[in-house]
C-alpha cells in the first residue's frame, strides 16, 4: 500500500504569478522595519507563519516573532516550537495564559466547556489567546500575520496592509501572504526546505489548540477542522475578528 504523500508533495503547486507575489511579500517585510516599526510577527507555527518566519530570517530582518503557547497545543506543535527557537535568527518570544485564570476556568466550567456553548468556547479563547496577545502586542505599532484571502469567506477581504484596527487597537496589521494560494505556500516550503508541523501531512491545513482542531476530509472547507461543532459564522477565536468589517484600500509598498 502506497503511503499517503506528504503535504509538500500534495500541495506544492505555485501559481503562474508566484514570483511577483514573492517579490511583493519580500518588499513589504523589508520596508516594514522603517515604515511600521515597532512590530512583531504573530506565529501559530502553521504553514503560512513558517514561511513568513523563514523570510524574516532569510532577509535578516530584526523582527521578533511571538507564539501564543495556550497550554492546549498539540505535541507536534510544541516540538516545532522548540525547533524554531533552536534555529531561528529572529527572536522567538513565547506568551502563555495566566495560569490561575486557566485553573479557575476549568474549576468553574470544566475542561469540556468549549463544546457546550459558543460563549464558553470564546471565553476559553479569551483567556488562552486574547489576553496573552494583548501582552505580546503592547507598545507595538503593527503586527504581521499569515492571513490569506483563500483561507475562508470571512478572510476574503484581507489586504496586505490592513488599517482597520487603528481605531480600536491603534495598530496596523500586515498580511504579507494575503494573495498567496495554498499551493504557493507549499511551493515555497518545498523549495526552501522550511520546517513544518507534521500534522499538515495528516490533513490538518489549519492547526490550533488540540481540543479545537481535527483533520479534514476531501472536499471540506479549508477551516472545517476548526471548531467543527459550531456554526460557520462563529468560527473565529477573536484574534482576527475586526478585519472582515473594513476593507482598506492602502497597498503594500512596491
Amino acid at each position: 500500500m502506497r503511503p499517503t504523500p506528504k503535504a509538500t508533495e500534495q500541495h506544492a503547486h505555485a501559481s503562474a504569478d508566484f514570483a511577483g507575489k514573492l517579490a511583493q511579500t519580500r518588499a513589504l517585510l523589508s520596508t516594514s522595519i522603517t515604515d511600521y516599526a515597532p512590530l512583531k510577527q504573530a506565529s501559530s507555527l502553521g504553514a503560512e507563519d513558517g514561511v513568513i518566519t523563514h523570510l524574516i530570517n532569510a532577509l535578516q530582518l530584526d523582527i521578533p516573532v511571538f507564539v501564543l503557547e495556550t497550554g492546549a497545543l498539540h505535541n507536534e506543535t510544541l516540538a516545532l516550537l522548540e525547533r524554531t527557537q533552536a534555529h531561528s535568527r529572529a527572536a522567538i518570544e513565547v506568551y502563555r495564559p495566566d495560569h490561575s485564570a486557566v485553573i479557575r476556568f476549568v474549576r468553574e466550567r470544566g475542561q469540556d466547556a468549549i463544546y457546550r456553548s459558543i460563549g464558553d468556547r470564546k471565553a476559553c479563547c479569551d483567556l488562552r489567546k486574547l489576553e496573552p496577545l494583548q501582552r505580546a502586542l503592547q507598545g507595538q505599532r503593527a503586527w504581521i500575520t499569515g492571513l490569506r484571502r483563500e483561507q475562508s469567506t470571512h478572510r476574503g477581504a484581507v489586504e496586505m496592509v490592513d488599517t482597520s484596527e487603528l481605531g480600536t487597537h491603534g495598530r496596523i496589521k500586515l498580511n504579507p501572504l494575503a494573495d498567496w494560494t495554498w499551493g504557493d505556500v507549499w511551493h515555497y516550503i518545498a523549495t526552501e526546505g522550511v520546517d513544518y508541523n507534521p500534522l499538515h501531512d495528516e490533513f490538518f491545513p489549519s492547526i490550533g489548540c488540540a481540543p479545537c482542531t481535527r483533520a479534514i476530509s476531501l472536499g471540506e472547507d479549508f477551516r472545517a477542522g476548526r471548531w467543527w461543532w459550531e456554526d460557520e459564522a462563529a468560527k473565529e477565536c477573536g484574534l482576527h475578528a475586526t478585519h472582515t468589517s473594513v476593507k482598506t484600500t492602502e497597498k503594500a509598498p512596491a
